[in-house]
């Protein structure tokens, strides 16, 4: 892996969308932009690149949304095996030391958030952001590479399914209320057509 640049922005569009119906949520419209690409123009100022992992059946759609940007494409190698396996192969993918791993249907991250978590990412191997309902935001999250495709390979040997625990295995901090840093939307995220339409109205104000 070359560090040829600082900051990599990950984000992952393999999942299954079941809740949204026969649509692939990754392309639905919202204000005339595919989901994904509100996810990457956000992200797109904070970081040095941006490299999108996806299905393979995804790829040529994608690289049709991406083709006026210097967005890199990167399909799974095993389709199906479950996020961790998407978050690898976008690793694979990137030449940053640290990375920010994104789901692809948070239209609403918050730049000045994602910044601060690489912040406090720079002196460990992990910032991991946790809500005060106890939930932990793994795919909205800053990672040092290296370590993390090691404890990725590791999980993914192992049979682990849940992103937080390689997550877990680095030396990390715990971004405890990041509701007070963050906008209240940097969380928000599209798994039904009603959340999109949710989103629709929350779009000016972003």
């Amino acid at each position: 892996m070359s560090e040829t640049v600082a900051r990599t922005a990950v984000v992952v569009c393999g999942g299954a969308s079941k809740r949204f119906g026969d649509q692939d949520k990754v392309f639905a419209d919202l204000a005339g932009r595919p989901l994904v690409r509100h996810v990457t123009d956000r992200v797109d100022p904070v970081v040095d690149e941006v490299v999108v992992n996806c299905h393979p059946r995804q790829r040529s759609q994608l690289d049709a949304v991406f083709e006026d940007t210097a967005v890199t494409v990167a399909p799974d190698e095993r389709p199906n095996a479950g996020p961790l396996a998407g978050m690898r192969r976008g690793l694979d993918a990137a030449n940053g030391r640290y990375a920010v791993v994104l789901a692809c249907d948070m239209p609403f991250v918050d730049r000045d958030f994602l910044a601060f978590l690489f912040d406090r990412a720079a002196q460990v191997e992990a910032a991991l952001p946790r809500q005060d309902e106890g939930w932990y935001q793994p795919l909205q999250a800053v990672y040092a590479v290296e370590p993390f495709v090691d404890a990725l390979d590791d999980a993914l040997e192992g049979g682990v399914e849940r992103p937080i625990e390689p997550a877990f295995e680095l030396n990390h901090v715990v971004v405890w209320n990041p509701d007070a840093v963050a906008s209240t939307d940097t969380f928000f995220n599209v798994n039904t057509p009603e959340d999109l339409r949710t989103a629709a109205t929350r779009i000016d104000r972003s």
